[in-house]
Parts: structure tokens; C-alpha cells; sequence
């Protein structure tokens, strides 16, 4: 069986397994009263089911055990510890999303309403990451744009400690990142979704060119996550069935930190035509998933201004400023699709075609800019001289 036909049978594992496991899961949670009840900060009008992320679990679970068993994946799976470090690391992080959500839905105690708290969450993600960097899945390389022309060389190759230092935190941006445009019903889901097939399509190149090994296991974690999103999105699209709860947002987070390292900062050869990427490995996700990247870095820097702690939940992240803007939730799910469609599109062009590298940052750089000039706190009311509003209803991963 070719690759591409070995993959496509883990991606059309994971969506059916997730499918399925989800609308199982959501009987359950209603039975359990495992629920977001409306009002405040949500959007929705009824009590509506969380952890959808157990089913997404499974989806996963799936998918690992079907390319286990093909013997495509036999250097993906043979003699290496990341496939089990990744399971390990899954579920790790699973559990601390889950407990979060549990605590904060009506069946939880009711002096636990508030969920983790940031130092107990943190420490939980943290364990996670390193169980990952434990099993081998680390940042081992890094390239410095101009280096050479600055006198300190462009190729950096991490030492140990640095290497795992790194890869943690990697893993809690990406993680955080997803978490915090969870906001609207199919927003992260769909994101998540693109960023993985566009990212899939470039792994699957590099591999195709001898430029990564044939048993990294980035191209299968990509389509795995391909496969989990796919399958949620038919219970999470507007109006939601069920939400896919910090257990799913954060797991989404870990494989697509796991599958960009295991691409990214791994290779040490420039790759001709395409050289600028690898003077930043990480360059190509950073842009895919810059929605979501840029939501969570405009987070950070507006709370810092205002003396707030970083994981303080506020009403001012992209999706909240497109519906205050009038787009509706659907259209501003779709708005952020494209953008994320938008980007993937344009930083896989040159990997394809050879041509159009030195635009590349410049464009990106217009993409971001337009991004904050469109979405920006009190854009809209500047353009028409309207107060800016204190209050909002959509439901946010933080």
C-alpha cells in the first residue's frame, strides 16, 4: 500500500471512530449532566453537553491502532518510543482538560465551579509535554535567519536540556493557542482541520524528498488530527451539539505541537528552492495555525497592559471582535476558516512550486497586519465613532 493510501485509511479511521464516539459520548454527558449551562460569557441557549473530546480521544486511539497494525507504518513503529510517548502524553493531557471541565459543569462539586486552577493546569500540561520530549519527539534543530551573514552560523543543534526546554514550550503554546479560539462552534475544530491537511500536504513533500526520515511520524499524526476533526465537526458546527471542552482543545494542541517538531525541528538539510523555511523549521505551522498563534500573542500583550494574568478570560479575542463587527457566528467561523485556508495557501506555494520564497515574510507580514487593522480592539467603533462595548455572549476556550 503507497503512503498516500496508507494515510488516507488512518484519516478515514480517526473521522469515522470520532464520529461515532461522539454522538455515544454525548448521551452520556447528558445523563451526567456533564453540561455548559447557557448564560454569561455563552452564546448558546440550552444546556448543551462538553468533553467532547473523549469521542475525539477515541478517534485517536483509532487511528494509532490502524496504522499499528498496516504494515506501511513499520518505520514509523518499529524500535521507536514516540508512538507509545505520544499515546502517554495524549492521555495525560486529555485527563487534565477533562478534570478541568468536570469541575466547572453542574455535575462537578459545587465549590469546584471554577475549574484547575492556572498553576494546577499549567503543571499538568507541563507533565504532558515532557512525557513527549521523554519518548523522543523534540526540537533538535534550529536555523537563524542572516546567521551566517551576523558571524554566529545559521544551524543551531540544541543540547539535551535546551532541546526538551524548547519542545515544552512549544507544546503549551500550541496547546494554549487552540484552547483560545475554541469560541465558537466549529471555530477551532475547522481550524484545526485545515492547519492539519495543509500541514499533512507538506510533511507528506519532504518525506516524498528524502528531506525527513521515512518513520518520522509527523505526516500520520497530521492526518490523524485530519481524521479527528473531521469527524467532530458534524456535532460541533452551529448550533452545537456537544463542545469539544479543554480535554479536546488541548489534545489538539499536543499532536500538532508532536507532528510539527517531529517535521520542523528535526531536519538539518536545507531543502533547495525551499530554503527559507528551514531557516526557521517552524516557520510553516507558526503561519498555517497564525490565526489562533496571533489570537493567543494579542491576548497575552492585552492583558499584560492591563495588569491582568495572562489566563484571565476576557471578550476581546478575534472571533468575539468579528461577531461584535456583525458577522454572526457563522460567518465569522467561516471568515476565520479562510484566513486559516488563506495562510496555508500562501506558505505552501513556494514548498510546491520552488518559486516565491522571498515574498513569503513580506506577505505574511501584510496578512498580520491586515488581520490586527480589521480585528483590533474598537476598530469598528473608531470607524463610527461608536463606545466600545462591554459586554458579550460567545462562549471562549479560556
Amino acid at each position: 500500500m503507497s503512503g498516500h493510501a496508507a494515510h488516507g485509511v488512518v484519516f478515514a479511521v480517526s473521522a469515522i471512530a470520532t464520529l461515532v464516539a461522539t454522538g455515544l459520548w454525548r448521551r452520556v454527558a447528558l445523563r451526567r449532566n456533564l453540561v455548559h449551562a447557557p448564560g454569561g460569557r455563552r452564546s448558546h441557549t440550552v444546556a448543551t453537553p462538553t468533553l467532547g473530546g473523549v469521542g475525539m480521544l477515541a478517534g485517536f486511539l483509532a487511528g494509532m491502532a490502524a496504522a499499528w497494525a498496516m504494515p506501511a507504518f513499520g518505520d514509523v513503529f518499529g524500535a521507536s518510543t514516540e508512538p507509545l510517548g505520544l499515546v502517554i502524553a495524549v492521555l495525560v493531557m486529555h485527563a487534565v482538560g477533562a478534570v478541568d471541565e468536570v469541575r466547572k459543569s453542574p455535575a462537578g462539586p459545587a465549590y469546584l465551579h471554577d475549574g484547575l486552577s492556572a498553576p494546577a493546569k499549567m503543571a499538568g500540561m507541563v507533565l504532558s509535554a515532557s512525557i513527549l520530549a521523554l519518548a523522543g519527539i523534540t526540537i533538535l534543530h534550529f536555523r537563524v535567519p542572516f546567521g551566517e551573514s551576523l558571524g554566529v552560523g545559521d544551524l543551531f543543534v540544541l543540547s539535551p536540556d535546551l532541546s526538551f526546554v524548547i519542545t515544552v514550550v512549544w507544546v503549551l503554546g500550541m496547546g494554549t493557542a487552540i484552547n483560545y479560539i475554541d469560541g465558537l462552534d466549529g471555530l477551532a475544530a475547522g481550524v484545526v482541520l485545515i492547519a492539519a491537511a495543509a500541514f499533512y500536504l507538506y510533511s507528506d513533500l519532504l518525506r516524498s524528498e528524502g528531506i525527513i526520515a521515512p518513520g518520522s511520524i509527523g505526516p500520520m499524526v497530521a492526518a490523524i488530527v485530519a481524521g479527528m476533526c473531521l469527524g467532530f465537526l458534524p456535532w460541533n458546527a452551529h448550533p452545537a451539539k456537544i463542545f469539544m471542552g479543554d480535554n479536546g482543545a488541548l489534545m489538539l494542541g499536543l499532536l500538532m505541537a508532536a507532528s510539527t517538531i517531529s517535521v520542523g525541528g528535526r531536519s538539518d538539510d536545507p531543502y533547495s528552492g525551499q530554503a527559507f523555511f528551514f531557516y526557521a523549521p517552524l516557520f510553516i505551522p507558526i503561519v498555517i495555525l497564525g490565526v489562533p498563534i496571533l489570537d493567543t500573542a494579542f491576548s497575552i500583550i492585552r492583558r499584560a497592559a492591563k495588569g491582568a494574568s495572562p489566563a484571565a478570560a476576557d471578550k476581546d479575542h478575534l472571533h468575539h471582535r468579528l461577531v461584535r463587527l456583525g458577522h454572526g457566528q457563522w460567518r465569522s467561523v467561516l471568515i476565520l476558516w479562510a484566513w486559516t485556508a488563506l495562510l496555508s495557501g500562501f506558505v505552501l506555494y513556494p514548498a510546491f512550486t520552488g518559486q516565491g520564497n522571498a515574498i513569503v515574510p513580506f506577505g505574511v507580514g501584510a496578512l498580520a497586519l491586515a488581520l490586527y487593522t480589521l480585528f483590533h480592539p474598537g476598530a469598528r467603533q473608531a470607524r463610527k465613532g461608536e463606545p466600545v462595548p462591554v459586554g458579550d455572549s460567545v462562549d471562549s476556550g479560556d
